[in-house]
């Protein structure tokens, strides 16, 4: 993956499809900002699915290990790896 391209939302809107097919074929995301403030990445659909794949997996080995410890401390009352993720994925 190439380094990201900064680019105004002004600026994207006026040549998208070039913003897509940059992301697609030359796998460089491009950060948008709105007011100087970057609030979005477009990334090649690929990609997205890899980090997404990535987070989850992540996610499902963190909620393991937590649940192991839990079960290695003998802790009473604990909840399954299900009600934590839920839990987790409710917080603000």
């Amino acid at each position: 993956m190439s380094e990201p391209v900064t680019e105004s939302m002004a600026e994207v809107r006026r040549h998208l499809a070039d913003v897509i097919d940059r992301a697609r074929r030359d796998e460089t995301p491009t950060i948008i900002t709105r007011r100087g403030k970057s609030e979005a990445v477009l990334v090649d659909i690929d990609e997205y699915r890899r980090l997404k794949q990535v987070a989850e997996q992540y996610e499902e080995e963190w909620l393991n290990r937590l649940a192991d410890e839990a079960e290695s401390e003998g802790l009473n009352g604990s909840v399954s790896v299900e009600e934590m993720a839920a839990l987790l994925r409710s917080a603000p």
